[in-house]
């Protein structure tokens, strides 16, 4: 997995890239909690082509440890991503926008 940050102030964009996994899922959580001046985060993932528990797990925790500071916006989902968030629930909880 690859991620590529993008910071303009307190917006930052995530570009997530490959498999989130068991195996990859620490390096994003690391990633997001250094971002401790950011109030509004995005995380595209356009080029990301798996998800699995311990990835919507750190999703989940970050979902809500960026709704007491300003948002979290999911951007860009591939179908395969999408329909794992639809069956676990995912998308009734967390703003995506865009997509294939």
């Amino acid at each position: 997995m690859t991620i590529t940050k993008n910071e303009n102030g307190p917006e930052v964009t995530l570009k997530v890239e490959g498999r989130l996994d068991t195996v990859s899922a620490p390096d994003l959580e690391k990633e997001i909690k250094s971002l401790t001046v950011a109030n509004e985060l995005t995380i595209d993932f356009e080029k990301l082509d798996y998800i699995s528990s311990a990835g919507l797990r750190v999703l989940l925790s970050t979902h809500k440890e960026f709704t007491n500071r300003g948002g979290m916006t999911i951007i860009n989902v591939n179908e395969t991503v999408r329909e794992v968030f639809e069956i676990t629930g995912f998308s009734d909880i967390l703003n995506i926008k865009g997509g294939k």
